[in-house]
């Protein structure tokens, strides 16, 4: 299973930024929030949401 940068056939980009993050996505050399906010144009409220989401997807997959 990959990530999506495009918000996905649900049109939750919040969903979207999750998956990419959860995934390795990120530079870990820079700041998470700035990433989430200017690819998936989130809010800073939603790219706390999308990581707290990646959070769980990686729990899960332990």
């Amino acid at each position: 299973m990959g990530y999506q940068e495009e918000p996905g056939p649900d049109g939750d980009p919040v969903k979207a930024a999750a998956q990419w993050l959860a995934f390795g996505g990120a530079d870990k050399s820079r700041p998470v929030i700035p990433q989430l906010r200017s690819k998936f144009s989130l809010t800073t409220k939603s790219a706390v949401e999308a990581i707290r989401e990646a959070n769980l997807i990686r729990a899960r997959s332990l």
